[in-house]
């Protein structure tokens, strides 16, 4: 059975294209993945779309309304005798490459998506900022205000295609005379033409421009989200409504810190001395300093874990934790007196130290060994 895609925009069947459009934006804000990361509500956003593509298209709504569907796999859905819908110009298509531009199409437009990267610290992802941007995109054309067209003019019906947008051809096929049509060639299938276009934007009906805008980052946002500003987009052909503007978060490396999740991790070094007699350190977090114990007899590669010091959540309450990854550091040089007394503590402990002397070492046993064979 065909999909009731108004019933999936929650619209009535003769609602206008405007209300399909209000009723797509509003659920398509509601079930958004960035907003909302439930997988059943991006199987639901999946059929919005679909449900708005085919509503959106005078002639899929039309496949619609006749009990097809233009969405199904075998391209042509059910008809209303439950077989496949198909219509006499798919077959024409088929057969000749023709495509019926089935009336004019509109000046007026939706625009595109647009999408900008900001980079941002990590102090500034992990408790948000109120972030000014500069955006590059197509506005309404002030001068003829998405007309496209001069000051005190209108656009023409076409003389070519009498305002069908679309123009007729007879071919002689094995089947008999074969009545095509195609987009028009005059108005590019408006119906329309426009003698004298504005001289801003060419008859566009819109310009670009660079605007300011401030954009409000939350706490807790991860690197590679999007921030949506709904109709901060490209204004569409003929000053149709706009689409949104997406900011892209990219979190710059910190010095310091590196981030899993709303976790934060760092290294700190600390003398042998003090992993065996246990120390205090003094951790620079983000909220301020952080006193830590290490105890005595730490091992390389100890890790101390501070709660509540990493990034706050996204979603929710809370924040994650801060882990202190302990790199113990061996001293590579002595003096003899400190030489001395880590012998001597070594021999309390019952360990064995092998003395290496100038005279008896490695690279002395090399030289002799070479001498040998001269």
């Amino acid at each position: 059975m065909a999909k009731d895609y108004y019933g999936i925009l929650g619209v009535k069947r003769d609602s206008t294209a405007d209300e399909i459009k209000r009723a797509y934006r509003r659920l398509a804000r509601e079930f958004h993945p960035d907003v909302n990361p439930d997988p059943a509500a991006q199987e639901k956003f999946k059929e919005i779309n679909a449900a708005y593509e085919v509503l959106s298209d005078p002639r899929k709504r039309e496949m619609v309304d006749l009990g097809g569907d233009p969405l199904a796999p075998s391209g042509g859905g059910a008809g209303p005798a439950g077989g496949a819908f198909v219509g006499f110009q798919d077959i024409m298509d088929a057969f000749f490459g023709t495509q019926s531009a089935r009336g004019p199409r509109p000046r007026v437009r939706p625009g595109a998506d647009a999408i900008l990267r900001l980079d941002l610290d990590l102090h500034e992802t992990a408790f948000g900022v109120e972030a000014p941007i500069q955006v590059d995109t197509a506005v309404v054309c002030t001068t003829c205000q998405g007309a496209g067209t001069a000051p005190g003019t209108h656009p023409q019906t076409c003389e070519i295609c009498q305002g069908r947008g679309e123009v007729q051809s007879v071919q002689r096929t094995f089947l008999g005379q074969v009545v095509s049509a195609r987009p028009c060639s005059a108005c590019q299938g408006f119906g329309t033409v426009i003698p004298h276009p504005c001289a801003t934007c060419g008859g566009d009906g819109r310009v670009r421009t660079r605007r300011s805008l401030t954009v409000k980052i939350p706490s807790g946002v991860e690197d590679g989200m999007r921030i949506r500003l709904a109709q901060q987009g490209e204004v569409g052909p003929g000053g149709g409504p706009p689409g949104d503007l997406y900011v892209e978060i990219h979190e710059r490396p910190h010095d310091v810190y590196s981030r899993k999740d709303d976790d934060l991790h760092c290294r700190v070094t600390v003398p042998m001395t003090a992993a065996a007699l246990g120390t205090r350190l003094t951790i620079k977090t983000l909220d301020g300093e952080e006193t830590v114990d290490v105890k005595a007899g730490t091992q390389p590669t100890s890790t101390l874990r501070i709660r509540g010091k990493g990034v706050p959540h996204l979603r929710g309450a809370g924040r994650g934790d801060l882990y202190v990854h302990l790199d113990v550091r061996t001293p590579t040089r002595l003096e003899p007196e400190q030489e001395r007394i880590l012998r001597e503590f070594a021999r309390s402990r019952g360990e064995e130290v092998a003395e290496l002397s100038k005279q008896g070492g490695f690279f002395s046993r090399m030289r002799d060994a070479f001498n040998g064979h001269a």
